[in-house]
């Protein structure tokens, strides 16, 4: 068997994560929605809960902020879907914790081509179409956001970008959904 991963990339409320578990469910009978946000403030606190009560209560939720690979190897051994929200928010907290994001993001892309019994569908914010940061480090999160998404893309199926709600196929099959 070979698994059909998704890249599913947009602008910040873009309806991204409503478009990731649209297609998730229909893919399987177990999905697994795989958060690697953390509650730093009172606002992201919020926006976790938010998340939290909107989500269909077929998914089971694991939270991981930085061994992904690992995370998913694991939850692949369960579910037949799990859904990755979101890759920004996991680079920002790889960079936050002084961890090698390239060889991270190697070993995301080793781990995806390895994984055969379950569907990968992951989200991330597309973060390069605006103007150029100020800063180095943002500078720096942006070329590093930017350079994940072509190599995750690469090993993806079916890669999506979402805008107003609506999904334009960049690779793959356009989605079926209901």
């Amino acid at each position: 068997m070979s698994a059909q991963h998704v890249l599913i990339l947009g602008g910040a409320r873009s309806g991204k994560t409503g478009f990731a578990e649209r297609l998730a469910l229909p893919l399987g009978t177990n999905p697994a929605y795989l958060a690697t946000s953390e509650a730093l403030d009172v606002e992201m606190t919020q926006r976790i809960r938010a998340h939290q009560r909107q989500r269909d209560p077929h998914f089971t939720t694991i939270e991981e902020p930085l061994a992904l690979s690992d995370a998913i190897v694991a939850a692949a051994k369960i579910h037949d879907v799990v859904l990755v929200d979101c890759l920004t928010l996991w680079l920002s907290n790889l960079l936050g914790a002084n961890a090698n994001v390239a060889a991270s993001v190697d070993e995301l892309a080793v781990t995806l081509a390895q994984i055969k019994s379950c569907r990968v569908i992951l989200v991330s914010n597309e973060v390069g179409q605006g103007i150029v940061p100020d800063n180095a480090l943002a500078r720096s999160f942006r070329d590093l956001a930017g350079s994940t998404h072509q190599r995750i893309a690469d090993i993806c199926a079916d890669v999506y970008f979402i805008v107003a709600g609506l999904p334009m196929t960049l690779k793959g099959a356009a989605p079926a959904l209901h």
